[in-house]
């Protein structure tokens, strides 16, 4: 699985949808292996769409990311990308007031992201490039074993991915679908199988369940049955990671279904034989800051639409330096579809003072 975008309103009007998940189509003659197969197929092959998302959007002007040529609306994928991007800044580049009167000479203690479903995502190149750099993280990526041993291939047939990569300790697995680092780990893990009676993978043995921890999840949860979906956040947060731990997660998902916008969506996305599964127990705003206290993250949870993002959060200067790079065309109906995304982010203090997630209480696109 990895981070879809946002179908292009244009495709709907054709009664075709760009985004793709875990659902049941119509009826098949397959057997239950080969059609379980087949809708898993399905999923890793949407990391394609994102990808290709991501490279115009680049291409467009709208981010700076050199990486995503290697693996391969602009306007969709900036909003959502710029978001993730500034809670996982204001994340590292926070500590608590405990470590930032310490008299240890530094300040920050170190931190760890997971990423599920990362497919090709690029951000921890883009956070490995940053000028000036963050305080040394530790970066996690799972995905199904096909989509992680592509990005593998990808990752070890560029110089300029292989060199940020810090160390000299990087190994891959024999059959190539599991990279280890001192920074950076690539798990080829299948989500579903993980629960609090599961034997965790070995490879989960390089994830430090004492540091501070921040969890992503871009439209990855959505395609797994709301049960699994559930299971699988409360793995990492009431399983594998201790509740001294502080911890935090990060959802982006459509959300409102039942709107006559959100009825075609559906609708559209079916005749592909796909099922976003947790849209109708998770389809507000409200619901998703429900479902984050649900799984333990009692210190605050927000969310918010992707249209609210880009009208609260992003500043006039960028608005005109975004609006500037592609004519936009029929922006109501894409502030319609925005309305249809949100951004939800929830937190636990663990043992800290509560300082770590200060700045997720009030968080901007432009910081």
């Amino acid at each position: 699985m990895a981070a879809r975008q946002i179908p292009n309103l244009s495709t709907f009007r054709r009664g075709r949808g760009r985004s793709t998940g875990l659902g049941r189509g119509a009826p098949s003659s397959l057997s239950d292996e080969d059609d379980k197969a087949t809708k898993d197929q399905i999923v890793q092959q949407t990391d394609q769409d994102a990808s290709v998302s991501r490279l115009s959007a680049v291409e467009l002007g709208y981010l700076i990311d050199p990486f995503a040529k290697r693996f391969v609306s602009g306007h969709s994928t900036y909003v959502r990308t710029k978001a993730i991007d500034n809670l996982v800044h204001r994340f590292l580049s926070s500590s608590s007031s405990s470590s930032s009167s310490s008299s240890s000479s530094t300040p920050f203690q170190r931190k760890q992201i997971i990423s599920l479903g990362a497919g090709s995502d690029t951000r921890f190149f883009r956070l490995q490039s940053q000028s000036p750099p963050y305080q040394p993280f530790l970066y996690h990526e799972l995905d199904f074993p096909t989509n992680t041993a592509q990005k593998i291939t990808t990752i070890t047939s560029s110089l300029d991915l292989l060199n940020l990569i810090p160390g000299d300790d990087l190994t891959i697995s024999d059959n190539g679908s599991a990279l280890a680092s001192s920074p950076y780990h690539i798990h080829p893990v299948d989500l579903r199988a993980l629960s609090a009676t599961s034997t965790p993978p070995a490879s989960f043995q390089n994830i430090d369940t004492t540091l501070p921890t921040l969890i992503i999840s871009e439209c990855c949860l959505i395609y797994l049955t709301p049960s699994l979906a559930d299971s699988t956040a409360m793995y990492f947060t009431q399983t594998l990671f201790p509740p001294t731990t502080p911890l935090g997660l990060i959802l982006y998902e459509p959300i409102n279904p039942h709107s006559a916008f959100g009825k075609v969506m559906v609708r559209n996305l079916a005749t592909r034989g796909i099922v976003l599964q947790t849209l109708h127990k998770y389809d507000s705003l409200e619901a998703q800051r429900g479902r984050l206290r649900g799984y333990g993250l009692s210190g605050g949870q927000e969310a918010v639409t992707v249209d609210e993002v880009w009208e609260q959060q992003v500043g006039v200067e960028e608005k005109e330096r975004v609006g500037a790079l592609e004519l936009v065309d029929e922006v109501e109906e894409w502030r319609l579809l925005a309305g249809h995304y949100c951004v939800a982010r929830g937190w636990r203090d663990g043992k800290g003072d509560g300082a770590l997630w200060g700045e997720w209480r009030e968080a901007g696109v432009d910081g």
